[in-house]
């Protein structure tokens, strides 16, 4: 019963004010270490995290609120802004810097699921429940694009060219960016069960995906490198199966993390096909995690995933809590597998 109590395992610093509800996705700012949440309670909060040496400090900056269930997050490319959407059909641009300012810049029939900007093309991207995907520029009121998928968007990931988004029915709908209203080739998933999240490799040659039963696939783009693809599983214990919730690529080392349903994270080589580092196992799910720019802090929520349902939920043991990691170089930095290939 103890190790249930222990929400912060490995002695992680805490965020000050955390949401109210369950975090559904973290952004830190390209530009500087402003990290946003998004939550079920509707809002959207921004702390300035200050590091020095190893001790880390997280003030609260602002906030503001959406009429429903926020749901995903990402900053424009020049840290001046940040995009939110969710359960009011709606895409929030926050200015951050001009006093906080919010202006809806983005609609769907349907709650929003992902979004990301694209600066090589000065365009937001929107993926919804509605089964469509929508390219928005920021100076017209109605989409430059709209894409229709096979199913409701669950997952997306840019790296200029490369967009790979994740639907139901295991869809994994590719795109080249250099001709961004055609897909580019569409497959199905390698795994057998339901995406999670998507990642593109930082040298756009792939993509890792992750389902809901414990497992991630490292698919590549090049039908020349499929030898290269394989799955693995991971945030499984016993017998039972845990989704995998986020994947976030190291962006100096290059290696990656998955934190999952089972309330734990791992930092993985797939090069080498070797796991770096497995963190405790905190006492509720990790539903989203994050690097910032340089990779030297690591943010994950720890709270109610609501995989299992409003009748699963007990508000007097589920405490939302967000905390800032200092990965070790050992941990994120990519070493020789033993014994040479396998």
């Amino acid at each position: 019963m103890s190790a249930f109590m222990n929400h912060n395992p490995n002695n992680s610093f805490e965020v000050a004010q955390p949401p109210s509800d369950s975090v559904s996705s973290l952004s830190f700012s390209p530009k500087s270490n402003l990290l946003v949440s998004t939550s079920w309670d509707n809002q959207v909060r921004c702390w300035d995290i200050q590091r020095i040496g190893t001790n880390i400090a997280a003030a609260p900056k602002s906030s503001f609120s959406h009429d429903h269930p926020v749901l995903c997050s990402t900053w424009k490319d020049d840290g001046m802004a940040v995009f939110s959407g969710g359960c009011d059909r709606q895409v929030k641009m926050w200015s951050l810097m001009s006093g906080g300012h919010t202006s809806t810049v983005a609609m769907h029939d349907a709650p929003i699921k992902e979004i990301a900007w694209i600066p090589e093309m000065a365009l937001l991207v929107t993926g919804s429940w509605d089964k469509t995907m929508k390219y928005w520029d920021l100076r017209q009121p109605n989409p430059v694009h709209t894409q229709q998928l096979p199913e409701r968007c669950y997952a997306l990931t840019v790296k200029h060219p490369l967009m790979v988004v994740g639907t139901a029915d295991r869809n994994l709908i590719i795109f080249n960016l250099q001709s961004p209203q055609t897909e580019f080739k569409r497959i199905i998933s390698p795994l057998k069960y339901q995406t999670r999240c998507v990642a593109a490799f930082p040298d756009k040659q792939g993509f890792l995906v992750g389902s809901i039963e414990g497992r991630v696939g490292v698919q590549h783009l090049d039908e020349g490198q499929d030898s290269k693809n394989f799955t693995f599983k991971c945030h499984r214990e016993n017998n039972a199966l845990y989704s995998v919730n986020s994947i976030n690529f190291h962006p100096v080392h290059h290696t990656f993390s998955t934190a999952g349903s089972d309330g734990s994270i791992s930092f993985w080589d797939k090069d080498s096909k070797q796991r770096l580092k497995a963190m405790q196992r905190c006492n509720q799910p990790i539903p989203c995690s994050t690097f910032n720019n340089d990779g030297s802090i690591y943010a994950y929520s720890v709270c109610y995933d609501w995989h299992k349902g409003a009748e699963n939920h007990n508000p007097s043991t589920s405490k939302t809590s967000i905390f800032l990691h200092l990965p070790q170089d050992a941990d994120v930095k990519s070493k020789p597998r033993p014994g040479g290939r396998r």
